[in-house]
């Protein structure tokens, strides 16, 4: 079938071993704009929360004893989404290379059958990525000159003979059920081989398999490690030799996803390691701010060891988007009315003080104060006030220093402090998101309100992130909003989910316990405040 170019076009990426940096720009530059993504089970959340978030998410997962969706079902998926969708942009998302083990060819196959465009995006092979960052070399001058990826985990036979058992054809479990037959592995040829024997997907199959190259001549005492969720928070190296194989794993509960790695370079392992167990080491943190604001603390939190799951709650918009240079905003002088009638920005020179409540009203107001023709010059003269020093940091992005900040970062503390240095004589303009009490109006009833972005919940997570959600160790609030809307959207009611919170701010800890989570604060409502007291949480405070 010749190619159409009315069907979509399938890519054909490799996600990496795990550790979300690994992606590959080229591969992450198409999750960001795939209309479908369809996925495996050992794709990060990470790498998930990359993609396109308007993108269709499709777990076609796969379980080591139980396929979610089979191979030849998937072939006929990845077409029938190109077919269906004309000019759309499908992405096959696999767990390390599509082609080392990954079944990318029959995919690749099926769609030149169809006559569907496709592309390959490599990904690190886990072969080689995770023995890196457990410090073990594939090849070392000296110990090894090659090294040889092979499959652990082979396409299943029947077996109706017990017998063959004996032959050394499959491998039964100690209750006699068959664990899984090995038919085509050369295993004289592998025990004679001096370089590197790396084993993807086989630690299920690796008391055989050890056993096997004994029987064919491999030294006992061979050394080999496991490494469990390589590249990831959770990562761990487990050392053997190939005789005591089967009993460490049993002993040790080595489970999959892992890779086994046997040699002399093993015996590196012990003193390249590098990747040490930071701070936050295994630990699975949601982080609930808004995407564009999430980074941050997201790359904070990451340097520290945790997994991060970016689950923002909540997004802004400008009130009036820019449309023209008359734009206008929103402005409210109370609670019954938090909109009237719009107003120009010429209106700037009736205030004698600006107050800023959170970085979200910086953003949009200057982007509406830019887009409408005005530059900074508009603001000479003028007192600016932030609510705490986030904001104010925010508004040095746009060369303005703050005048006041007060020492309890909020609106209670800004209104407390603008009453007491400004008095009732100043003109005063706050600039703040549709959903801000009436904290300041109260203390501050002469003050005029534009209200220049919208707050808007989050109306659904995609499954993955909520079986993600279900499995943290904690989830990060900044704002009374957020705890607000992640407890209407998730189910707080899981046995297994986590009931910690860690809060910027006293409003938010009041949000949050009132909704029945464990609540801690950071001791400022700073970024850094926060990140430290999650820190102090996990590395004293945890089981004191």
């Amino acid at each position: 079938m010749e190619n159409s170019n009315h069907f979509g076009k399938v890519y054909l990426i490799g996600a990496g071993p795990g550790d979300p940096g690994l992606l590959t720009v080229r591969g992450k530059s198409i999750l960001e704009k795939a209309d479908v993504v369809v996925y495996d089970r050992l794709v990060s959340p990470g790498v998930l929360s990359l993609c396109n978030p308007k993108a269709k998410m499709v777990d076609v997962g796969k379980m080591p004893t139980h396929h979610k969706v089979k191979q030849y079902e998937i072939n006929k998926l990845l077409v029938k989404f190109a077919v269906e969708m004309p000019g759309a942009t499908v992405a096959r998302l696999k767990g390390g290379d599509p082609f080392v083990f990954g079944r990318g060819g029959e995919e690749a196959l099926e769609l030149v059958a169809a006559g569907v465009e496709f592309e390959v995006v490599p990904g690190v092979t886990s072969a080689i990525a995770v023995p890196a960052y457990a410090g073990i070399p594939v090849s070392h001058r000296g110990i090894a000159t090659s090294f040889h990826i092979i499959t652990g985990h082979e396409k299943e036979k029947s077996v109706v003979d017990p017998i063959a058992a004996l032959q050394g054809d499959c491998h039964y479990g100690a209750e006699g059920d068959r664990i899984q037959c090995n038919l085509s592995l050369d295993f004289e040829t592998l025990a004679k081989c001096q370089g590197t024997l790396i084993f993807l997907m086989g630690i299920a199959n690796m008391d055989f398999i050890a056993h096997r190259l004994i029987e064919c001549g491999k030294d006992p005492k061979t050394l080999l490690a496991f490494i469990e969720k390589g590249t990831t928070p959770n990562q761990r190296t487990v050392m053997a030799t190939l005789e005591s194989a089967g009993e460490t794993i049993v002993r040790e509960n080595v489970t999959a996803p892992a890779i086994t790695i046997m040699g002399g370079v093993v015996e590196l392992g012990k003193t390249l390691a590098w990747k040490k167990n930071l701070p936050l080491s295994g630990k699975r943190l949601v982080v609930t701010r808004a995407a564009k604001q999430s980074s941050g603390i997201t790359a904070r939190l990451t340097a520290l060891g945790a997994e991060v799951i970016e689950t923002p709650m909540i997004e802004t918009r400008d009130v009036f988007p820019c449309c023209h240079a008359g734009l206008r905003s929103g402005i409210s002088n109370s609670s019954e009315n938090k909109v009237a009638e719009p107003v120009e920005f010429e209106d700037l020179k009736n205030f004698d003080i600006l107050a800023f409540t959170s970085t979200n009203g910086v953003e949009c107001f200057f982007k509406q104060l830019f887009a409408a023709g005005y530059d900074v010059r508009v603001l000479a003269g003028k007192k600016i006030a932030s609510v705490g020093k986030i904001t104010e940091k925010k508004l040095l992005e746009y060369g303005i220093r703050c005048d006041y900040v007060p020492e309890d970062h909020t609106g209670e503390g800004l209104g407390l402090l603008l009453q007491k240095v400004v008095g009732d004589e100043s003109r005063i303009l706050l600039l703040q998101g549709n959903l801000a009490d009436d904290t300041l109006l109260k203390l501050l009833p002469k003050a005029t309100r534009w209200i220049v972005y919208e707050t808007l919940p989050i109306a659904e997570l995609p499954d993955w992130k909520r079986e993600a959600i279900a499995s943290a160790d904690a989830v990060v609030f900044a704002s009374s909003s957020a705890v607000e809307n992640f407890s209407s959207i998730v189910s707080t009611h899981s046995e297994n989910a986590s009931r910690l919170s860690f809060c910027i701010g006293r409003m938010t800890e009041a949000s949050a316990k009132k909704h029945g989570f464990e609540t801690v604060t950071s001791d400022e409502t700073t970024m850094d405040s926060l990140v430290k007291k999650i820190v102090e949480y996990y590395t004293m405070g945890e089981n004191a």
